[in-house]
């Protein structure tokens, strides 16, 4: 970044420097890092993670390796890895055991009951509870 020597600077000679130019930059205790892309999700469970805020505009650096995970189907957001991990569970039918649950305490019926909605509504919560509260 500065100079071409390959690390011969002191680090605090380097905070002075950064500090004259509006850098500050901050290391964050993360305990998780998720980067979320339409075919995966990159989670780092041991980054080191520092904000640089140069002159407002805030900058992440994650440095660490990552475990790959591929995104279930439909790439639903929210919720922990090991919420995803479960919600996944669907039977073989593409329908998460999440989406299940849900209908079947929703609308008052069985589990069994609930899937057989959700596979009549491609999976649809919604249209599955309207479609049992009938």
């Amino acid at each position: 970044m500065f100079g071409g020597g390959g690390g011969g600077l002191d680090p605090r000679k380097m905070q002075q420097m950064m500090e004259q130019m509006g850098i500050d930059i901050d290391e964050i205790d993360a305990e998780e890092v998720i980067i979320r892309t339409a075919e995966e999700d990159l989670v780092f469970t041991d980054a080191d993670v520092q904000r640089m805020d140069a002159q407002g505009q805030e900058t992440y650096n994650v440095v660490g390796s990552p475990e790959h995970r591929p995104r279930g189907e439909g790439g639903s957001g929210g919720g922990t890895a090991e919420a995803e991990d479960d919600a996944s569970d669907d039977g073989g039918d593409g329908i998460p055991q999440e989406d299940v649950e849900m209908v079947a305490e929703r609308a008052g019926v069985s589990e069994a009951e609930a899937r057989e909605a959700l596979e009549a509504t491609d999976g649809m919560p919604l249209d599955a509870i309207q479609r049992l509260s009938e």
